[in-house]
């Protein structure tokens, strides 16, 4: 069994470096981001309180994250493990989650700030099935049109300059400071999330002692 906690700014592709993982090792990919925004569309008890903060571009409270992170876990569907997506981002979730669990390793995935403002600038979500596009590296094959069920493309509520530079000063002050728990104990391993997907997907690989994708 494997189990991964994945981090870095948004942005810094963590999402898909974790469904690469996950596709191939039959690990369940947690996102907590999924898990908010399926809350959000299906008008759940706790959509309102999450939506208060996230449109603003802030953190969602860590009572609140803690509990949907142990309800999924709960779940107990990861026969062969699991990659935690956003989670931990601060000290808090951090002494929550090792109190409980344990894990393998830290995959801390290392992108410039200005490099994550232009990606995150360019990202596009399908309204009608959820699919993720970016208009730097994966741009539909029409403009504004969801190549698998032709729903429409929108910018995230919280994509936009001020809600990203917020987010990128909490993680710098909140979660950063959690990676020096993590390197006590000798879990991280740091990739550069600069070059190309697959470049990034072989280098978390040989340092997981992975098998690499051709």
């Amino acid at each position: 069994m494997r189990k991964y906690i994945i981090t870095g700014v948004q942005g810094c592709g963590k999402g898909t470096q974790a469904i690469m993982l996950a596709k191939d090792f039959n690990l369940v990919h947690i996102s907590v981001g999924d898990i908010f925004r399926w809350h959000i569309q299906s008008h759940t008890k706790l959509a309102a309180r999450i939506q208060r903060f996230t449109v603003e571009g802030k953190l969602v409270p860590d009572e609140l994250v803690e509990e949907v992170v142990k309800q999924r876990l709960d779940q107990h569907d990861w026969n062969y493990g699991f990659i935690l997506d956003g989670f931990p981002r601060n000290e808090i979730q951090a002494s929550f989650f090792l109190e409980s669990y344990d894990i393998d390793a830290v995959i801390l995935i290392d992108v410039p700030d200005q490099v994550v403002l232009d990606r995150i600038m360019n990202r596009r979500l399908c309204a009608k099935c959820g699919l993720d596009y970016n208009l730097i590296f994966h741009r539909p094959k029409v403009d504004g049109i969801c190549d698998v069920c032709k729903g429409n493309l929108v910018a995230r509520a919280d994509d936009n300059p001020e809600a990203v530079r917020s987010r990128l000063k909490d993680y710098h002050q909140k979660t950063a400071p959690v990676l020096e728990l993590f390197k006590q104990k000798e879990l991280i391993i740091k990739v550069d999330g600069t070059k190309d997907t697959n470049t990034v997907q072989n280098e978390i690989r040989n340092k997981l002692s992975l098998i690499k994708i051709v």
